[in-house]
């Protein structure tokens, strides 16, 4: 059984460079993935402080109501967000050319 990391090849005659960009590639997606898991905890942070009064065994129609609108304007939100972070980048690196 062989590793990547001990194999020359992941060394490549580039420099590593073909090793560099998969790690770097790998490490983008890692940091994506604890970006929206935290994303998720502070919805559920939010909206539990927003809409719960007081814990019991079953959801009321109120509460539940209310945690579907707060999660979903949440999500809204970081949508419109994200996308206009993405405009800007997309102007940034358009303007460069």
């Amino acid at each position: 059984m062989s590793s990547d990391f001990g194999d020359s090849s992941f060394s490549s005659d580039l420099g590593g460079k073909v090793g560099d960009k998969e790690l770097q590639e790998f490490l983008v997606a890692e940091k994506q993935k604890a970006q929206f898991n935290a994303q998720i905890h502070e919805f559920n942070d939010f909206c539990w402080e927003k809409c719960v009064d007081k814990p019991s065994n079953k959801l009321d129609s109120r509460t539940e109501t209310c945690l579907s609108n707060c999660v979903d304007r949440f999500i809204d939100v970081s949508l419109l967000i994200t996308n206009r972070f993405a405009q800007l980048l997309q102007k940034s690196a358009g303007g460069g050319l």
